[in-house]
């Protein structure tokens, strides 16, 4: 089997653009992945219009490794998030046409089932005024919705530091929604880099009343020691992880042990297989893995049988209850959170057909995500 044909498909919504990948082949079998760029879609084509006649067209898409090593390798740069997330664009599409092939599903081929059932946490369900009202308003939304845990971003705009109001602005928003859910619910703390070590510490200690399952990327993402310092201070768990976009960035912060939740984004890290070797190696550091996704529904997809094969999974992120739910219509098939859980994924390979009607019907917008502004939060939903 050989790999005849590569096409790009970019899907927009107000605050996001969905890159798939559909790869063809000569025996009639087609397979797809998905990633989200921030801000850099076009780098993103461009990198697939120079990498796919070099290292993918013509090859064998069971030589999946072979492919990925030497996108990685041959090009003499260094694999940052672009050519990263190209590589796991052609990843998760091979492992789909090997799926189909064999009838069987990607989690099978790589080991098998270690869970029954994956656990989900809601994100992108705030997307309201910074109120108290409002956000409890919206947590208790989640809650009926079947979830067990929900993952926000409580601050403004601030950069390093918070003014004393801002800041106890954001502190009544962790509280609302916490008398909103109630004690068994888990609540996720994301932070989003933007503090300095102290002020991190410092609104880490001011939430610890809310018993946040973890604070996430306290600090910005560059500079580890200052991540170890935040660790050392607090005694909420660390995750980090989103903008890490090779196993040998990881190397420093498990050495470090600056962290308790390792948060790769298999779309940004090259794929699935690459994200579960980090997993592995994680394992032998007591950490676990929270996968980031702010995907749709391929991408969705892939990260589930990511979770159903390892054995450090600890929870899965999903947006596509509450940002833009009508990204579910670009697969004929959805993947449903019930109860605040993803069943096993069904069917050959990742298990879901991508609708290209669909796709075509929602072309690319011009969007530009910039968390440093004071109205990043809302988003205007599309219907």
């Amino acid at each position: 089997m050989k790999i005849t044909k590569v096409r790009p498909l970019v899907m927009g919504t107000p605050w996001r653009n969905l890159t798939f990948l559909v790869l063809e082949t000569d025996e009639g079998l087609t397979g797809v992945g998905e990633v989200r760029m921030i801000n850099n879609t076009d780098a993103l084509l461009g990198y697939l219009a120079e990498a796919a006649p070099r290292y993918v067209i013509g090859k064998d898409p069971f030589d999946r490794e072979r492919m990925v090593d030497s996108m990685r390798r041959n090009d003499y740069s260094r694999a940052g998030e672009v050519a990263m997330s190209g590589i796991a664009l052609v990843e998760m599409a091979c492992w789909d046409i090997v799926g189909k092939a064999l009838n069987q599903p990607v989690y099978r081929l790589m080991g098998g089932a270690v869970r029954q059932k994956i656990k989900a946490y809601a994100n992108g369900w705030y997307t309201v005024e910074r109120t108290p009202e409002e956000f409890a308003k919206a947590a208790k939304a989640v809650v009926a919705r079947g979830y067990e845990a929900a993952k926000l971003d409580p601050f403004g705009s601030g950069f390093y530091e918070l003014d004393r109001k801002e800041r106890m602005r954001s502190i009544s928003l962790v509280e609302a929604v916490r008398d909103a859910v109630g004690p068994d619910f888990d609540i996720f703390v994301e932070m989003h880099g933007r503090f300095n070590p102290a002020v991190a510490i410092g609104i880490a200690r001011d939430l610890e009343p809310f018993r946040p399952g973890w604070v996430e990327e306290p600090v910005p993402p560059e500079n580890l020691a200052a991540l170890k310092k935040v660790s050392d201070a607090i005694q909420t768990p660390i995750a980090t992880g989103e903008r890490i976009h090779t196993r040998t960035e990881c190397r420093e912060l498990f050495e470090l042990q600056a962290c308790d939740i390792v948060q790769v984004d298999l779309g940004h890290f090259g794929g699935i297989s690459e994200a579960r070797k980090l997993a592995a190696w994680a394992e032998s550091y007591y950490m676990l893995t929270a996968p980031h996704n702010v995907g749709g529904p391929v991408a969705t997809a892939a990260n589930l049988h990511l979770a159903a094969c390892t054995p450090n999974f600890k929870i899965q992120e999903h947006f596509n209850d509450f940002a833009d739910a009508w990204v579910k219509g670009a697969v004929k098939s959805y993947p449903e959170v019930v109860d605040g859980y993803f069943s096993l994924p069904e069917g050959p390979g990742l298990g879901v057909i991508i609708d290209e009607d669909f796709i075509a019907a929602h072309p690319r917008e011009k969007v530009h995500f910039d968390l440093y502004k004071d109205d990043w939060h809302k988003r205007d939903a599309k219907r």
